[in-house]
């Protein structure tokens, strides 16, 4: 091993190529999505069904259990597995649509991600399978029977592992170089008796060929060339050898659709998509596989019995090169990568004291980079069609993201849950690039640009947002992301900022801004628009529909996150000022139009409209103007209201003087503007280190929001901050529309509405993007206020404290989400004993989508460690306080601080 080697691999590696080139780039479900949707109705969900999956060649991707594939998904390996009882093999995840479940699309499969480096040269999953027939029927059965008041039903529930009748699958990765993958597979008997398993290692081609064009009309070969080898040749990448070590057999097939089962049509070829699955099920008895040993797809197969309580191992090498003792040097190289692994993050987490902490956090980092993915979708070809296929329905030139004909996808992005949503999301992907910061700083700055292309960015400045309507609006913060991803970098080498990033992602954001202020301002009032912004159900009615009785939403949320945007903006135009002076002017752009809406906040459209801000509640709210003229203030009281808190910058005195045109300019409009130099919170009142704060909140407004958002009967739970305060719970927010009763209820769990899809809810649970932005604005505020602003925490407790301690304790209330009690149990894993106190799943922790408002479970998406992967980031925070506080205190000091 040689020391540092992975942070070196990572020095060298740019972009994604070289060790990078090879990773974990398969979806994990590329059925019922929109790209594989050629339906006359665009019903995705019924167009390719899971039973259909295996059976069908997909245009946009490919999935598979613990997949890895080349950066343009050309050459696919994936795991199947065969309990001797299932109907099928199980070659993918299985979940159900969101009209199967009760609360939507979900996974129903116990697997976690528990490694990776970032250039992928050591990667781990577990994947826990049953020994018995799996439980599809039951698991569509019982979630049928289900509403909405009632939770999920997960294969947990069915007794499925209940008398560990179970097999434990280690799936591990180690490259021995750029072009050179080793693969091993280790099978634990969790039971009490003997159990066989059949072992699939699959490689196959992406099917292009298909297609009708002449670039790809190429079709490459898997050819057996041994016993226990196959050779892969393909245009674009060569020649590659697979070995495996003591196979039974190879077996091959056509990674082509079997139009026979599905279609009741002749297959061009005898030996299709599920060949090898047929050929197993039926107990090597199918003429479904080729003898011949060629194919686009092939499986080494290993049937084992595994005693009770014992293990198997089986391996595997894929390599660009001829080696003649394949696994001579398989175990000394494993060894190699899992201890330069386990360098790489001591080093990453070294002011984490705990154990636990660091597992925790690993983990999360695990899952971050377990769920990349190759995301291909060219919108043009996909409307019109392909040459070698029947046209698409007519009804498709004017349907879904037929507004996006520009947008050519082929990427590696990262994705928020690679099975429940196998597609990026805009405003997800800001919020992974933190964590992805920390880990593989380049990787995450390409993330921030990606979107912004003249490839995916519409010509008139949207971003896309995400595959279901990339028409819909995502909050802005892709400015905010940038500032954190450059400030990390800038920290990670030794304080040089990467300025050409900032300005090319600055030009770009640019146009999108535009954008806002022409689309979404649309009376020029400087409030805001913009639907429902990610926050699914959070208002009386769907935000991204009309209003049902006419006239207009106006958002203290979306005007928040534009207030929040152009301090953004402010702050990266004054840091690439200081090397290049010219951008001063655009930082005055940015500060007047923070004042103009700053002041559009405090009273909406004049003298004779109402402000955002309620006296009476002392809170933020929306207002609706409805066609007779009038306005009202919705008062519902909602993490809505707490957006207007993350629009916080802070300037010090230093830098203005280096920057003495924008700084002029800021003089001439406090002296000659007072109605708009009001609205700044102190600006002429230096504050800890010569500090200016720049903030929607002033001293009182502040302290009104953090006294609701630090109420334990209200927004402050203890898990962190709920998105809907639970004064709703007895006091639930009541509409009426042409005598109908709209009622806003505090939900801290799963969602009982149907809005946006209803698998996901605003309506009390803990989301960890908005947690996450609370306390990076309270560490703000605390730059600019020090120790001299004081508020009560929690409320009601008599307890003061600093504004930077309440963001520790905020971060520690959301860490404790995955860090077991005084009793050992985890609040994510809720009621369900087996995650809490068997030792073979106490110590996995799942990364929700969001958590329940009350108790802390886990709910929504189950891998979703996209933006929950922000935990990792919290973890160091937390590490970093312990450690710079522990060396000025005492020993009673010290003691309180490790609690």
């Amino acid at each position: 091993m040689t020391k540092g080697a992975e942070k070196a691999r990572l020095s060298k590696q740019k972009e994604n190529r070289g060790w990078k080139k090879w990773g974990p780039y398969l979806s994990e479900r590329q059925w019922g999505t929109v790209r594989e949707d050629y339906s006359a109705n665009g019903d995705a969900w019924s167009y390719i069904t899971h039973d259909a999956a295996r059976s069908r060649a997909y245009r946009w991707g490919e999935e598979g259990i613990g997949g890895f594939s080349d950066n343009k998904q050309h050459i696919c390996i994936a795991f199947a597995f065969w309990n001797h009882q299932d109907s099928l093999l199980k070659e993918r995840l299985f979940g159900l649509t969101n009209r199967e479940s009760n609360h939507g699309e979900d996974v129903k499969e116990q697997y976690y991600y528990l490694d990776s480096s970032p250039t992928h040269s050591y990667m781990k999953m577990l994947y826990k399978y049953p020994q018995n027939p799996f439980p599809y029927t039951k698991l569509r059965e019982e979630s049928a029977k289900r509403g909405k008041e009632e939770p999920e039903y997960e294969l947990l529930d069915t007794g499925i592992f209940d008398q560990d009748e179970y097999f434990d699958i280690f799936i591990e990765y180690a490259k021995a170089g750029e072009e050179d993958a080793l693969f091993k597979v280790t099978v634990h008997n969790r039971g009490r008796k003997a159990a066989p398993i059949t072992i699939l290692p699959t490689i196959w081609f992406r099917n292009t060929w298909s297609w009708g064009y002449k670039d790809f009309d190429y079709k490459p070969m898997l050819t057996s060339i041994s016993r226990q080898a196959i050779e892969a040749s393909h245009r674009r990448h060569g020649r590659y050898n697979l070995y495996f070590e003591d196979a039974d057999e190879i077996l091959f097939c056509e990674n082509e659709t079997n139009y026979q089962k599905l279609f009741n049509t002749p297959n061009a070829s005898q030996f299709v998509k599920d060949g090898i699955n047929d050929y197993i099920i039926s107990g090597k008895k199918a003429p479904t596989v080729n003898k011949n040993k060629f194919g686009t797809k092939a499986s080494g197969c290993f049937t084992r019995t595994i005693e009770a309580g014992e293990s198997i191992t089986i391996r595997a090498r894929f390599a660009d090169r001829v080696h003649e003792r394949p696994f001579s040097d398989f175990d000394e190289i494993f060894d190699c990568r899992s201890k330069e692994t386990d360098e790489f993050y001591e080093e990453l987490q070294r002011e984490v004291s705990y154990a636990e902490l660091q597992s925790i956090g690993r983990q999360a980092y695990a899952g971050m980079l377990w769920n990349k993915q190759f995301y291909y979708y060219n919108v043009y070809e996909w409307l019109k069609g392909d040459p070698g296929k029947p046209a698409p329905d007519q009804y498709r030139k004017g349907g879904r993201n037929s507004g996006w004909k520009h947008l050519y996808a082929a990427n590696l992005i990262s994705m928020p849950d690679k099975w429940e949503y196998p597609w990026f999301a805009a405003w997800d992907l800001a919020f992974h690039t933190i964590p992805l910061a920390r880990v593989d700083a380049d990787f995450a700055k390409r993330q921030l640009e990606i979107l912004l292309r003249e490839y995916y960015m519409h010509p008139n400045g949207q971003m896309p947002a995400y595959e279901w309507n990339f028409s819909d609006v995502n909050p802005p913060v892709h400015a905010w992301a940038t500032l954190k991803v450059y400030e990390i970098d800038k920290e990670q080498n030794n304080g040089v900022g990467d300025v050409t990033f900032l300005e090319k992602i600055f030009h770009k954001l640019l146009l999108n801004f535009t954008w806002w202020v022409n689309q979404k301002d649309d009376t020029g009032n400087n409030i805001f628009s913009g639907g429902f912004l990610g926050l699914d159900n959070i208002g009386v009615f769907d935000r991204s529909m009309p209003l049902p009785f006419g006239g207009k939403l106006e958002q203290a949320d979306a005007t928040g996150w534009m207030a929040m945007y152009t301090l953004n903006m402010l702050r990266i135009s004054v840091e690439i000022s200081l090397q290049r002076p010219v951008y001063q002017d655009m930082a005055s752009k940015f500060f007047e139009h923070f004042l103009h809406i700053a002041g559009a906040m405090e009273a909406v459209g004049g003298d004779n409209s109402i402000s955002l801000w309620d006296e009476a509640d002392q809170f933020y709210y929306d207002v609706i103007h409805i066609p007779n003229g009038q306005s009202i203030l919705l008062k519902v009281r909602s993490i809505v209201g707490l957006i207007p808190l993350f629009a916080v910058e802070i300037l010090d005195h230093n830098t203005l003087e280096k920057l003495p045109v924008f700084k002029r300019r800021l003089d001439w409009i406090v002296s000659n503007r007072p109605d708009l130099a009001r609205l700044i919170s102190r600006w002429y009142e230096p504050g800890k280190g010569e500090n200016h704060l720049l903030s929607i909140l002033r001293g009182h407004r502040m302290k009104m929001i953090l006294k609701r958002m630090l109420d334990e009967e209200e927004f402050l739970s203890d898990y962190g901050v709920r998105a809907l305060s639970k004064y709703h719970k007895d006091h639930p927010y009541k509409f009426f529309l042409n005598g109908e009763m709209l009622q806003v209820d505090y939900v801290p769990g799963e969602a009982l509405t149907d809005i946006m899809g209803g698998n996901s809810n605003w309506r009390g649970p803990i989301w960890f993007p908005l947690n996450f932005l609370v306390v990076d604005s309270l560490v703000k505020f605390y730059s600019y206020y020090g120790d001299d602003f004081e508020v009560e925490y929690p409320f009601n407790s008599g307890k003061l404290t600093s504004i930077d301690q309440v963001a520790l304790g905020l971060a520690k209330r959301l860490v404790n989400i995955f860090k077991p009690d005084v009793n050992g149990r985890r609040p994510v894993a809720g009621k369900s004993e087996k995650e809490q106190t068997d030792p073979y799943f106490k110590d996995y922790v799942l990364f929700y989508e969001y958590f329940h408002g009350d108790n802390g479970r886990g709910c929504g998406a189950s891998h979703q460690t996209g933006w929950t992967g922000l935990v990792a980031e919290l973890i160091l925070q937390i590490g970093r306080a312990r450690a710079a506080g522990k060396s000025n205190k005492t020993a009673a000091e010290k003691a309180v601080l490790n609690q």
